[in-house]
């Protein structure tokens, strides 16, 4: 033990009430010692990467195990996209509840050791409504969330292009509120607005920039439909952008690299975090179909076993069994 004071000798003196025989020195050095070193919070690490240099992928998944692959494959921040949460669930995002993507946060937060963005959005209600909102997503894990200015209950339109934007008063006040709601204040909050495709552009921009004014850490300014607009969108933002990527779908802006999304983001890093909110759940979607296709055209599977070998060891190394079995080797299963 440091500065020559044993271990017992130490738990001894506090004992006995004798700590003021300690030298002062001994007495800090040893509680120095004993003192854990408490993690940083998941909002802390999102704020940093935010604050930080370079741009962050950050992949939409939409339940545990997705959760875990991107975080095994070395991705520092995850998204939770309504969209696909509503796909995986086949209810649709908008019939999720609140506690719907509160549920889904909670359980892929309780597995993964990176922040997760959560979309929330309109915030399930007016303003009065966004402190729930906050805080139970807080509670869930949630490092951030994405707040937009389409109407609620959202509509299904919005699947194929046709949003409902509100007054931008109104998702001001949320922005307001949901601050004031946040009991951390590393607590992300994201403006997002889908004006560029209800109305045009520059309201987009405008908008986005008074997300900013508001006290919005990023903002997400939604569907461009050219390149040029992509391009413009760094040097007309006053701040970070949370930009999902496009699916370069007809209407929409073609699909830039991360890279190529960086050098646009100019000196000020203004593309921030990227996310892509479709890729999993579609990659997803196509495997499991394809496989299940075969296996009923065919009566097997058409892969070869030793494939499946080997994904099963990935998969077992990826949701963590080998701890499962350590611990079982050291008690119930002990001598076995």
């Amino acid at each position: 033990m440091s500065d020559g004071v044993s271990r017992r000798d130490f738990y001894k003196a506090v004992a006995a009430g004798a700590l003021g025989g300690l030298a002062a020195s001994s007495v800090s050095s040893l509680a120095a010692e004993q003192k854990p070193v408490a993690p940083k919070r998941m909002t802390t690490i999102l704020r940093e990467l935010i604050n930080g240099p370079g741009i962050i992928a950050a992949p939409g998944i939409y339940d545990p195990l997705t959760s875990r692959i991107a975080e095994s494959l070395g991705f520092q921040v995850l998204d939770l996209p309504g969209s696909a949460v509503g796909y995986a669930t086949a209810m649709m995002e908008p019939n999720l509840t609140l506690e719907n993507m509160a549920e889904a946060t909670r359980a892929i937060t309780s597995v993964v050791n990176i922040p997760v963005v959560v979309d929330v959005g309109a915030g399930y209600g007016e303003p009065a409504h966004i402190l729930h909102t906050v805080r139970l997503l807080e509670n869930a894990g949630a490092a951030g969330i994405h707040l937009e200015d389409q109407i609620f209950p959202k509509r299904f339109h919005y699947h194929v292009g046709s949003e409902h934007t509100v007054p931008v008063e109104t998702v001001i006040e949320k922005i307001h509120y949901a601050i004031e709601a946040r009991r951390d204040p590393d607590f992300i909050i994201v403006g997002r607005t889908d004006a560029i495709r209800t109305v045009g552009f520059a309201e987009g921009v405008r908008r986005a920039n008074l997300y900013f004014e508001a006290g919005a850490d990023m903002v997400m300014p939604s569907h461009s439909h050219t390149a040029e607009q992509v391009r413009q969108l760094p040097k007309e933002v006053n701040g970070p952008i949370n930009w999902t990527q496009s699916s370069g779908a007809p209407g929409e802006a073609p699909i830039f690299s991360l890279q190529e999304l960086d050098a646009m983001a100019g000196s000020k890093g203004r593309y921030k975090l990227i996310n892509y909110v479709n890729g999993p759940i579609l990659a997803s979607f196509k495997a499991v179909r394809d496989m299940l296709k075969h296996l009923k055209e065919t009566g097997e599977y058409g892969r070869d076993p030793m494939l499946d070998v080997a994904i099963r060891k990935d998969l077992d190394a990826t949701v963590g069994l080998a701890e499962y079995i350590r611990i079982e080797n050291a008690t119930t299963e002990k001598g076995a």
